[in-house]
């Protein structure tokens, strides 16, 4: 009976890896993404169903509790949890796994202690360590996301040199623990270090750079799950958290590609600050603001719309209503697209998953490189709250703070609307070239309320 059970929880283990993998393969594209997400959880499932046939569960009481406690957190989070928070919720399921994976580690070194061998103690104290610093730079995440800490960075003189120290001194008492495993204190300094050191690391990233460092905090909860699996010789958990860990960190690297940084300067840059914000090249005219009218009538009497989701459109919560204004100019027989830039928003995918939510089709959506090509025959480009990822400086003035950075070209359509709250500069601090050119019209006002309008006035145009 043993030898069955044994074989039935490899087996699952087998299953459950497969189907993380064709899980990953599947959310590489938006069309396959939910099929994606279907594998990777009927996976988690058998990973859950072999788990719990392991003889060494002596009470199901505590894991019956849990399941039930977390399954009805997740279910109010998936339930109530708007898809415009869907950062926020992220940040905060990076924040959960990791505190869990830390938990795991400080348990078994509260009971084996010195005991635990070598290779042990250390995947055990990387496993805490790195759970520990996600967890508290997850929700520091959360909390400029949500608006309850400042977004811009928060920087101070020698902060850099304050944050390598921390991180030193916690590196320190993690091989320090691994010389004398049964300094206990020096192990619980460790964690305390590392918490402190995750709000030390997200404090000074602006909330423009969320979608780097939602990457980086899904990477490091990934391999501090590896390194549970390494301390409790769980081979699922090795492979399912390796897989996590790595796929988040090449997503990080793809994301500092599309703004053409590098992964120090998004953490220690400070991008979006006082030092950086200036402009170059001043003010360059005003912006020239037109009527809900005039926009109805360029939009309804055009050959090709292209739109360009932001941030804004998200604060706004407008993804449904621009869905309902492309579909009144498609029966008007306007061809309607979406530019999707890969860092738009505050997460990885984010205007991906809010165009999604509203049932925008997935052939409509163009990444970067795809759309680029077609603003020079587009009638219309329609920014809807996007600004750094359309600013022309990026391409054309190499003193930009943002010089090199890939844009949606939208300066060479024909003709470009601008829903904007009001005349700010965008995130980096610096004017934006296309708002001051001939071709551009500025709609000002809530982008929702706005496009609500121009639905109205198009379909009477």
């Amino acid at each position: 009976m043993e030898l069955y059970r044994t074989l039935f929880i490899e087996f699952s283990y087998l299953v459950a890896s497969i189907l993380f993998i064709l899980g990953l393969k599947g959310m590489s594209h938006p069309e396959t993404a939910r099929r994606g997400m279907h594998l990777a959880e009927f996976g988690m499932l058998m990973a859950v169903i072999g788990t719990l046939l392991h003889h060494e569960i002596v009470s199901y009481e505590w894991i019956i509790a849990g399941l039930l406690v977390g399954s009805t957190i997740g279910a109010m989070m998936a339930i109530w949890v708007p898809m415009t928070a869907m950062p926020q919720r992220t940040a905060l399921s990076h924040a959960f796994g990791a505190f869990a994976a830390a938990l795991v580690g400080i348990a078994e070194y509260y009971q084996h202690g010195a005991a635990l061998g070598q290779v042990t103690m250390t995947a055990l104290c990387f496993e805490v360590m790195l759970g520990a610093l996600t967890t508290t730079g997850s929700l520091m995440a959360f909390s400029k996301l949500q608006g309850l800490v400042r977004g811009t960075p928060m920087t101070w003189k020698g902060q850099n040199v304050f944050n390598m120290t921390l991180l030193a001194a916690t590196i320190g008492c993690f091989v320090y623990v691994l010389i004398v495993p049964t300094a206990a204190t020096i192990f619980y300094v460790m964690i305390g270090l590392a918490f402190v050191f995750g709000i030390m690391l997200v404090l000074p990233i602006g909330a423009a750079d969320m979608p780097v460092v939602m990457s980086l905090l899904n990477s490091y909860a990934g391999l501090a799950a590896a390194a549970t699996g390494f301390a409790l010789s769980n081979n699922v958990l090795i492979i399912a958290g390796t897989l996590d860990g790595f796929s988040g960190f090449i997503l990080s690297i793809l994301m500092c590609r599309a703004m053409n940084r590098s992964m120090t300067n998004v953490l220690f840059g400070a991008f979006g600050s006082a030092a950086t914000a200036a402009s170059t090249d001043g003010q360059q005219g005003d912006m020239r603001e037109i009527s809900l009218d005039d926009a109805a009538v360029q939009l309804a009497y055009a050959n090709q719309v292209i739109f360009v989701p932001g941030y804004g459109m998200a604060t706004a919560q407008a993804q449904h209503i621009v869905r309902e204004l492309a579909e009144t100019l498609e029966k008007r027989g306007v061809s309607v697209k979406y530019a999707i830039h890969p860092v738009a928003g505050r997460m990885p995918g984010h205007m991906n998953v809010l165009l999604a939510e509203a049932n925008v089709p997935y052939s409509s959506l163009y990444e970067l490189e795809q759309i680029n090509p077609e603003f020079q025959s587009t009638d219309v480009a329609v920014v809807i709250g996007a600004n750094d990822v359309v600013n022309p400086d990026a391409r054309d003035n190499p003193k930009s703070p943002i010089a090199g950075m890939p844009i949606l070209e939208v300066d060479r359509a024909r003709s470009v609307i601008v829903l904007k709250r009001g005349k700010g500069k965008g995130f980096a601090g610096i004017e934006n070239p296309l708002f001051f050119k001939d071709r551009t019209g500025m709609l000002y006002g809530d982008a929702k309320d706005s496009l609500t309008k121009l639905v109205q006035a198009v379909q009477h145009a």
